[in-house]
């Protein structure tokens, strides 16, 4: 079997995670984030809407990531995105953050909102 090596390009990929902390792209982000192709930085939480609304028209999928486990998001939350036509699917960050990096090397336009392990 041959196995080849994912690049990404110029795309922003998870290089890792712990408690409490991401690894994208070879910098450390704290807490909550929000990755996409183009950029990584802190987000607020299930509560807000409005860092992942802002990615409107370029991306499709959104991948919540709940922490060590997964959890349902608030309706509220779906609801928001799902109304401006990006999809929400939701899972523990570890498997959100796999599954970013597989269809992120596809070239599929996604992102992800991750809530640290513990």
């Amino acid at each position: 079997m041959r196995l080849t090596e994912v690049t990404y390009g110029s795309a922003r990929a998870i290089e890792g995670y712990g408690p409490g902390f991401f690894r994208v792209a070879g910098h450390v982000l704290r807490g909550p984030c929000l990755i996409t192709p183009w950029d990584a930085g802190p987000w607020g939480g299930l509560t807000d809407t409005s860092a992942p609304l802002s990615l409107e028209g370029r991306i499709d999928v959104l991948f919540v990531g709940t922490g060590t486990h997964i959890a349902h998001v608030p309706q509220a939350f779906r609801e928001a995105l799902e109304g401006q036509g990006i999809g929400v699917e939701v899972m523990a960050s570890p498997t959100a953050a796999r599954t970013y990096n597989v269809l992120l090397g596809e070239g599929r336009r996604v992102a992800a909102a991750l809530l640290p392990v513990d």
